[in-house]
C-alpha cells in the first residue's frame, strides 16, 4: 500500500514536517510494509521555508530583519539557484509577540521589506514571498519603506504611523525591484479594504477593536488613495495585512500558497500510483476551503481519483461540510488522547491516531 502523507503544521505544536513523520511513524507500527511518503506542506503561513527546503533542499541563507515592532529577529533566506524563498510570518508573524505585548496599531512589515532588499543584494532573480501569519494591519507600507518608498509620513510606524498622509513616492521600491520577478504565495484572496479586506477579516486576531477597525480601514484607504486603488481590490491584496497589497504595488504576481508549494515539491507526482492521500492540520474547520492545506491537498488527491482523509488536532465540521472539502473523514487527536496530552506530547499523540486511522485505511 502506498500512502501519501502532506499535512500542514499544527499550529503552536508541530511543524508540517515533525507531523507528517509523526504520522508516518504511527501508520508504520499497524501497517509495516506500507510504502509511505512523506511530502509536508505550507499554504504560505508560518513554516514555508522550511517546507520548502525539506523538499528543494537549497541554501539556507540566515539575515537578520526587524520584527514588527523594530526589534532585530533572526530569518532565513531559501535560495534554489536564482529563485530566493522568502516567509512574512519569520519577519511580522504573530508568534513573535506575547500577546499581551502586542500592539496591533504600531506593527510595521518592515522587516518583510528588509527580507526582500537582502533577498535582491544576494542576487536573486525570482523571489517567492510566503504571506501568512502576519501581526501587521499596516497595508505593506513598511515593506515599501524598507525599499526605499517615501512619503511625508513614517512608513515603517504601522497604520497609525499613516495618519494624515498626504503625499507618497514609491519610485526607489520599483527601481529597487525591477526586472525581478516577484510571486506572492498566499494562502487569502481577500482585497485590502472593506467589509471583506484585510482588518476587517483578520484584524481582531491581531488584537484590533471593534473601533480600530473602522480606523485602520480608514487609515489603509487613505494610503491605498495614493499609492493605488486598483491593486487594493486584487485578489491577496488583503495577504498578511496588506503585505499582499505591497508585493502587487510592485508588479508581482498572485498565486495560492498552497498551489505554489504543491507545483514546488511536485506533489501530483507523489500521488502518480498513491492508494490513499492522508492530510491535516491543527484545526479542522469550514475556513479550510479558504485556501488552506488539507482543501488544496483533497482537490489534488480527487484528480487522481484518489481518497483523501484528514488528521488534526481537533476536528470542527460535520461529514457533509468534510466532504465538501473533499475529505472522506476526518480524525480528532483530542478525541483521542484529551486535549491536556494533545498538547503536551503533541507528536506522540498524532503518532498515536495514526496508528488508530490505519487500521481502518490500511491494508496489510
Amino acid at each position: 500500500m502506498r500512502v501519501v502523507i502532506a499535512p500542514d503544521k499544527f499550529a503552536g505544536t508541530l511543524t508540517a514536517v515533525e507531523a507528517a513523520d509523526a504520522i508516518a511513524t504511527g501508520w508504520r507500527r499497524r501497517v509495516p510494509d506500507a510504502e509511505l511518503v512523506t511530502v509536508p506542506m505550507s499554504d504560505g503561513g508560518p513554516g514555508f521555508v522550511d517546507v520548502l527546503h525539506a523538499a528543494l533542499g537549497g541554501d539556507l541563507v540566515a539575515v537578520t530583519v526587524a520584527d514588527p515592532y523594530g526589534e532585530p529577529v533572526p530569518a532565513t533566506i531559501l535560495v534554489v539557484g536564482e529563485t530566493a524563498y522568502l516567509e512574512s510570518a519569520q519577519a511580522a508573524g504573530l508568534h513573535l509577540t506575547p500577546e499581551s505585548a502586542r500592539a496591533p496599531r504600531r506593527g510595521s512589515s518592515r522587516g518583510v521589506g528588509e527580507l526582500i532588499a537582502a533577498a535582491l543584494e544576494g542576487g536573486a532573480t525570482r523571489i517567492v514571498l510566503g504571506a501568512g501569519g502576519s501581526a501587521t494591519s499596516d497595508g505593506g507600507a513598511g515593506l515599501l519603506s524598507a525599499l526605499g518608498a517615501t512619503a511625508d509620513v513614517p512608513l515603517d510606524a504601522g497604520p497609525d504611523g499613516l495618519a494624515g498622509i498626504g503625499a507618497l513616492d514609491l519610485s526607489a521600491a520599483r527601481a529597487r525591484t525591477a526586472g525581478v520577478e516577484l510571486v506572492l504565495a498566499s494562502d487569502v484572496d481577500n482585497p485590502l479594504l472593506g467589509l471583506f479586506g484585510a482588518t476587517k477579516t483578520y484584524g481582531p486576531q491581531k488584537g484590533l477593536t471593534e473601533d480600530d477597525l473602522v480606523e485602520v480601514d480608514g487609515l489603509l484607504t487613505a494610503f491605498a488613495g495614493l499609492a493605488g486603488r486598483k491593486a487594493a481590490s486584487e485578489k491577496g491584496a488583503g495577504a498578511a495585512g496588506g503585505i499582499g497589497y505591497a508585493l502587487l504595488l510592485l508588479g508581482a504576481t498572485r498565486a495560492p500558497g498552497v498551489e505554489t508549494v504543491a507545483a514546488a515539491v511536485d506533489l501530483p507526482g507523489r500521488l502518480s500510483g498513491a492508494d490513499l492521500v492522508v492530510t491535516g492540520e491543527g484545526s479542522f474547520d469550514f475556513s479550510s476551503r479558504s485556501g488552506k492545506v488539507p482543501y488544496g491537498v483533497a482537490q489534488a488527491a480527487a484528480e487522481h481519483l484518489l481518497p483523501c482523509i484528514a488528521l488534526a488536532g481537533q476536528v470542527l465540521v460535520g461529514s457533509r461540510e468534510m466532504r465538501a472539502l473533499g475529505i472522506e473523514a476526518a480524525y480528532a487527536v483530542v478525541d483521542l488522547v484529551g486535549e491536556e496530552r494533545a498538547f503536551a506530547a503533541p507528536s506522540d499523540a498524532l503518532a498515536d491516531l495514526a496508528e488508530r486511522v490505519a487500521r481502518t485505511w490500511g491494508r496489510e
